[in-house]
């Protein structure tokens, strides 16, 4: 590999098959007090991962109306 003008190195792509790097994932590098850097793939989380975060034990799940109501009903002023 070779560093360009820029300080950029571009990765073969049969290191970034060990890490199992994909196109758009992220990749964090650690500094280790050798001069050495250890890299791997941070990937993003799908969409659908945030699906059921607010819920809380015991509560039943609220409709998509119920949520409007009580949104329109703060913007109001009314809670």
């Amino acid at each position: 590999m070779t560093v360009t003008a820029k300080g950029q190195v571009t990765l073969r792509k049969e290191v970034l098959e060990h890490l199992g790097a994909k196109p758009g994932d992220r990749l964090e590098v650690e500094f280790l007090p050798s001069g050495r850097i250890e890299a791997r793939t941070k990937r993003r989380q799908p969409a659908s991962s945030v699906f059921g975060m607010l819920k809380r034990p015991g509560e039943k799940a609220r409709t998509i109306e119920e949520i409007t109501d009580a949104a329109e009903a703060g913007w109001a002023g009314e809670r």
